[in-house]
């Protein structure tokens, strides 16, 4: 089956893509039939070869959600926009400093989700169990505060004399 998909181009932090024809099979910046067009989303302009586009859709080709959504903004192909599934991103570093902080974030995700199925019960049964996981975290990054003290306060302190070196005068050497 083809697919056409965005292939990312450019330098870091200034992604441009190329809109390719390929096999569904093959890698996005891999091998590819026909380059398509190109998209810079900094200015969100769209260099698009319309015909070829609309040629390769009649001949079964299938548009990524992201390359459907602006093939129908440009007005090159009619139909609704669909819904793009966006990875949500990992507990920034600040927040995840335990082991159980995973079980806190899915421990809220299903919390939400159960708290529109039923009132009160398994909502209040999970809500106690993230304020459980908090609690023991809470205790762990104390624990690790008064480990760290201690060991600062117990820590000795050695004093090294200082040490004078006398150093003999060098003599000239002659060059042969």
């Amino acid at each position: 089956m083809l697919t056409i998909r965005f292939a990312r181009v450019g330098k870091r932090n200034k992604a441009q893509f190329k809109i390719m024809l390929q096999e569904h099979t093959v890698a996005p910046g891999g091998r590819h039939i026909e380059i398509l067009g190109s998209y810079n989303p900094h200015s969100k302009e769209a260099n698009l070869k319309d015909d070829r586009i609309k040629y390769w859709v009649s001949q079964g080709a299938q548009p990524s959600n992201t390359v459907h959504n602006l093939l129908v903004r440009k007005g090159v192909i009619e139909g609704a926009k669909r819904k793009v599934k966006v990875p949500a991103r990992n507990a920034s570093p600040s927040e995840s400093t335990g082991e159980n902080s995973g079980q806190v974030e899915t421990l809220k995700e299903s919390t939400n989700s159960e708290k529109h199925s039923e009132a009160g019960g398994p909502a209040k049964k999970v809500e106690e169990k993230v304020e459980e996981v908090k609690a023991v975290e809470g205790e762990k990054t104390e624990e690790v505060k008064t480990e760290e003290k201690v060991a600062v306060e117990t820590a000795p302190v050695v004093e090294t004399p200082a040490k004078t070196v006398e150093v003999a005068p060098v003599e000239e050497v002659k060059a042969v």
